[in-house]
């Protein structure tokens, strides 16, 4: 990853000195200037990440550049530094827009601190500017279904607390959305929200993702690193697949939930965090606990608050709603303006179960968009374009402990719902369609609990 540049705007050479040391330390480029003159001929040229700004300057001072920014439209997040503001001076600089504002002489600590905060919180508005123009509102909390609305309720209910949180849910079903909507809901909301899939990061490097660590700690760690609960202090620290963390790091997760602070891998001291924790999971971590691979006093950490994602076959009466809002996405994504689904192909889209969830029906609708060349998505298009299997292998049907007459009767009623929604529910080119009888087919639909759609 890109280390992040950093400009710095003083008049005074020592501190150009020890500030650039200090951010050097920690990972930064560092660009400096001696006047705010400089400065904004450098972002001219040059964008920065962020900008530390002392607030006496000559000629320009710090607070007549922040409104020189503004009036630029330049958004870099700014700190302000000075050694004689007083509490007026500092209010008035997050007035013109600064992001933070910190005292002379400067504490490594406490700049690395500021600095972090700011570009993480920079960095996830950006990101969900961009979520906002790709995506819209946000796709896991569409929906009209009682379960949605229920599921609404309870994340305002557990944003407000600061307890931990545990949402559960199959694939697909947007738990990394259910805790951004936690976090965004949170007083936290102005900190950073902090994310880790525990199932993609390697057994040996996720420690030092979690904690940080300092520089020669390990070969190749040629620099100190804040971690992932150093970077989310003040805010949310979002674990996914919590459920597949290495036994020994829950050992050191638990640990750092009780005490509230960590240790950097090298370290000899530890390190104070204000982090709250959001973890998610499609295991059932009862079983894992069980089988010896979670620890139960994890698990009673982690579950103050439960919350259980609803698969889509539970909510399928917001089907609709969802393939409408990804079908105009997909549109303005791909530029294929106007399009719209038949009644016919939508019955299509409803019935299907949808084993990957709404991530699923987003993907197959971008598809339909891609593949369809008119303007309307017709049944016949939306049948070749589902998946065979519903479950994508030959043995989705199989459910353990149940009787084969009761899963050949599921496998039956599923081919002729299916048969009959792409023939927009007309009986005898179903009847055709399968082989079978029109009086014969009207019979297992009657044994199956089948009803007939429409008249012939």
């Amino acid at each position: 990853m890109t280390a992040a540049t950093i400009l710095v705007v003083d008049d005074e050479r020592n501190i150009l000195t020890s500030v650039s040391r200090a951010l050097g330390l920690e990972g930064y480029d560092v660009e400096v200037a001696g006047s705010a003159e400089i400065a904004l001929e450098k972002l001219a040229k040059q964008t920065f990440d962020a900008i530390l700004l002392d607030v006496q300057l000559p000629g320009l001072d710090g607070l007549a550049m922040l409104d020189e920014l503004r009036r630029l439209e330049i958004t870099t997040p700014v700190i302000m530094m000075s050694g004689h503001a007083s509490i007026e001076v500092a209010m008035e600089a997050t007035r013109r827009g600064a992001d933070d504002f910190i005292e002379k002489p400067i504490g490594s600590d406490r700049l690395a601190l500021s600095l972090g905060r700011s570009l993480e919180l920079r960095e996830l508005q950006e990101e969900n500017r961009e979520l906002r123009r790709r995506y819209g509102p946000s796709d896991a909390l569409l929906g009209n279904s009682p379960s949605m609305d229920r599921l609404r309720k309870q994340i305002d209910l557990a944003a407000r607390s600061n307890a931990t949180v545990l949402i559960l849910g199959e694939r697909g079903t947007g738990k990394e959305l259910v805790a951004a909507a936690i976090h965004a809901g949170s007083t936290r909301a102005a900190g950073p929200l902090e994310k880790l899939n525990c199932a993609a990061v390697p057994e040996g490097l996720i420690e030092s993702e979690l904690f940080g660590h300092e520089a020669g700690a390990f070969t190749g760690a040629t620099k100190r690193r804040r971690g992932k609960f150093e970077r989310a202090h003040g805010g949310t620290l979002f674990l996914d697949e919590v459920g597949d963390m290495p036994p020994q790091m829950q050992a050191k997760l638990l640990r750092v939930l009780q005490e509230g602070e960590v240790e950097r891998v090298g370290a000899a001291s530890t390190v104070e965090v204000d982090v709250r924790v959001v973890a998610a999971t499609n295991k059932s971590l009862e079983a894992e606990i069980e089988a010896g691979r979670f620890r139960a006093d994890l698990f009673d950490r982690l579950n103050v608050v439960p919350l259980k994602v609803p698969a889509l076959a539970e909510h399928v009466q917001d089907v609709p709603m969802l393939a409408e809002h990804f079908l105009s996405l997909a549109c303005e994504m791909h530029e294929r303006p106007g399009k719209k689904i038949s009644e016919g192909a939508m019955r299509l889209l409803q019935a299907y179960p949808y084993p990957g969830n709404v991530r699923e029906l987003r993907n197959l609708v971008e598809r339909l968009v891609i593949l369809t060349p008119d303007e309307t998505i017709t049944a016949t298009e939306a049948r070749a374009l589902l998946p065979i299997d519903p479950g994508g292998s030959s043995g989705s049907y199989f459910r353990p402990e149940t009787p084969l007459r009761e899963m050949v009767e599921a496998v039956e009623r599923d081919l002729i719902t299916r048969a009959l929604e792409f023939r927009d529910g007309h009986v005898t080119k179903t009847a055709t369609d399968l082989g079978l009888e029109r009086s014969h087919l009207y019979k297992k639909m009657r044994a199956l609990g089948i009803r007939k759609r429409e008249a012939d």
